[in-house]
């Protein structure tokens, strides 16, 4: 009688460890309180349009790709990748710069918009590739243990984390202007953080997208949920959508399983929780149940910040890029509001998701689907998004005509969506509203970051962006193989090793 492993939400990380255990011969059922699969990453469909409800950078595909051939799949052979050479354009109060994959051309680029130019383009790649060699082994590992953390491959790692320097501060030894800085140190926003507080450890994002490209999967990422779930089916897996988990079934400090809102009980072997880590420790489990994590402790936490989204359905084509970062004037500032003085800022900066452009599926021909984002506070900001609703939209909109030059945009749309941080918490079950859950900051990292398998509750597992390794479509994906590894140790299910070894060392050299 195969082991049974019940996982509660059927997000990214969920659907990846589904997968992995599927196919390694354990019954696997997943719960999830949303009518389709992917949680954050889930499709959100209005009037013939398509948008990506969360993620829509595919970073570092090898590690997708990995996950399908641990399952005996090929990814291609449900996805449909395509590679995008200008990944996105980054917009400024006196400029813009146009990012690209290839390289000669993302040299001339950085030639024809800073003084500073690409003198110091290729260095960067060759310290950060390293960088990034160093530390891709210590995000593999399990943090369970002390004995876990205290590993040769961490020591070797030590001197690449710049403890404690930022990832702003740590790209001086590149480039000296501001604005030139920030083209490599935005993507600290993909953790939810400010580059002047995220660790220098992450200044290895950008790289890779130098180095691993940016994709974008044809229907959207949320394809990616979806063909994971069709492994987990494929496999002889459960799904259970719309289905919502009332609490865990506690036992002498074990979870031995899921309670419904209708009081009857899934009993399992083993259980993965997917959920929001804070929201699972303060909801579905009883007050007083936990110590490390009850609600106070929780609540003495640094969380990550949130973001306003606005999801326009318009009947025109805008020449935009997939992909456009937009700066506020005062950048500085307004991070600052977002993170330190918790306020929002006049002056914002925003993200715009134009798929459109590349993707003819997202939208009836001659539309477009686009998706803005809006860093915001996060909830322990206090604010009324009631009463600020509209005024960001307003505000929103009015950006999007000043800064991109979308003057007509208002008479344009179809339909809309608004999710506010008081939306991500109370109907998406996000605490604080914290989009990218746990700030990564040095305290918070590695194994000091809620272990893969939880502390405080046997046969309970984590995967997701609350538990080691962190937010972010890879590191979740690695997350869920960390905990389907865990588990299959635990019962003595022999697996294979992923390989992973082989495409690292494959970076492109500068050329």
């Amino acid at each position: 009688m195969p082991k049974h492993i019940v996982i509660v939400g059927a997000g990214p990380g969920g659907l990846c460890a589904g997968m992995l255990l599927s196919q390694r011969g354990f019954k696997v059922t997943v719960f999830d309180k949303n009518a389709e699969v992917g949680g954050r990453s889930r499709p959100l469909k209005l009037d013939g349009f398509t948008f990506d409800t969360g993620p829509t950078f595919l970073l570092l595909k090898p590690v997708l790709d990995d996950m399908f051939a641990l399952a005996g799949r090929c990814s291609s052979d449900y996805l449909d990748f395509v590679q995008l050479d200008h990944m996105y354009d980054l917009i400024y109060d006196d400029r813009k710069l146009p990012v690209y994959f290839d390289r000669p051309k993302m040299r001339a680029a950085l030639d024809q918009t800073f003084k500073e130019g690409s003198g110091a383009y290729y260095r960067f790649l060759d310290t950060e590739r390293k960088r990034f060699a160093k530390l891709f082994p210590c995000i593999k590992r399990d943090y369970s243990s002390l004995s876990a953390f205290l590993s040769w491959d961490l020591i070797k790692a030590l001197p690449w984390l710049a403890f404690p320097s930022s990832v702003f501060h740590n790209l001086g030894q590149y480039f000296l202007e501001e604005k030139l800085r920030l083209a490599f140190s935005f993507q600290s926003k993909y953790l939810g953080m400010s580059p002047w507080d995220c660790p220098a450890l992450f200044t290895m994002l950008p790289y890779l997208e130098h180095d691993y490209g940016i994709y974008h999967v044809r229907g959207g990422l949320n394809r990616i949920s979806a063909a994971m779930a069709k492994v987990i089916e494929e496999n002889g897996g459960a799904i259970h959508t719309q289905t919502e988990i009332q609490s865990l079934i506690i036992e002498e400090q074990a979870v031995k399983g899921v309670r419904l809102p209708d009081g009857s009980e899934i009993r399992s072997d083993e259980n993965i929780i997917n959920a929001d880590f804070a929201h699972a420790m303060t909801h579905l489990v009883a007050q007083g149940q936990l110590t490390k994590y009850g609600k106070q402790n929780i609540d003495k936490k640094d969380f990550s910040c949130s973001t306003f989204m606005l999801y326009l359905g318009v009947d025109k084509k805008y020449d935009l890029a997939h992909h456009s970062i937009v700066f506020a004037q005062d950048y500085k500032t307004n991070i600052d509001n977002i993170f330190n003085a918790k306020k929002l800022s006049a002056d914002f900066s925003f993200y715009v998701h134009n798929a459109s452009v590349s993707d003819d599926t997202l939208a009836p021909p001659g539309q477009s689907a686009l998706y803005i984002l809006v860093p915001m506070p996060n909830n322990a900001s206090g604010l009324d998004w009631e009463q600020q609703r509209h005024n960001v939209r307003e505000a929103t909109l009015d950006n999007l005509a000043s800064r991109l030059g979308l003057t007509d945009i208002r008479t344009h749309i179809v339909c809309e969506k608004i999710i506010t941080p008081t939306d991500w918490e109370n109907q998406e079950n996000v605490y604080r509203g914290a989009t990218f859950s746990l700030a990564h900051s040095f305290q918070q990292m590695l194994y000091w970051r809620p272990h893969n398998r939880f502390e405080e509750l046997a046969n309970c597992y984590l995967v997701g962006g609350g538990t080691h390794p962190g937010s972010g479509l890879p590191t979740i994906y690695e997350s869920a193989r960390i905990s389907a590894d865990l588990i299959c140790k635990q019962h003595k299910v022999r697996f294979a090793d992923s390989g992973q070894d082989v495409w690292l060392k494959q970076g492109r050299e500068p050329t």
